[in-house]
């Protein structure tokens, strides 16, 4: 088994957790300023203290679909969040962001040879 480069495992996860920090500073900050601090779901009102709590969440479930006017962002607090999420994880069987894949369709087929199979262990 090859070794693995550490260094280099740790710099390409560094990369993507920079990306993904910058990505959502972008539209987390537009949404802060567009939006009041009020949870769509529940209407609990936040202030600098407990802003953290507050989410930009995707109506669409695609986070890199960030449209200027904001339409595809909604803010929540994080336990309407996960809600939000757990609810289209329990009515689509998938979890949110893979909700608008179609399942891929079965390519096998268990029981092909089972007449064979079965007529082998007769004889």
């Amino acid at each position: 088994m090859p070794a693995i480069d550490q260094t280099k495992l740790d710099r390409i996860v560094a990369e993507a957790r920079r990306s993904a920090e910058q990505r959502n500073a972008g539209y987390r900050e537009r949404a802060l300023t567009m939006y009041p601090w009020i949870c769509g779901r529940c209407a609990r009102e936040f202030t600098r203290v407990n802003l953290r709590e507050l989410t930009v969440h995707h109506r669409n479930h695609n986070h890199d679909d960030n449209p200027a006017d904001g339409s595809n962002w909604e803010l929540l607090c994080v336990y309407c969040h996960d809600n939000e999420h757990s609810r289209q994880l329990d009515h689509t069987g998938v979890s949110a962001r893979n909700a608008e894949d179609a399942p891929a369709a079965a390519t096998s087929n268990p029981f092909a040879d089972l007449k064979a199979r079965l007529e082998k262990t007769r004889t």
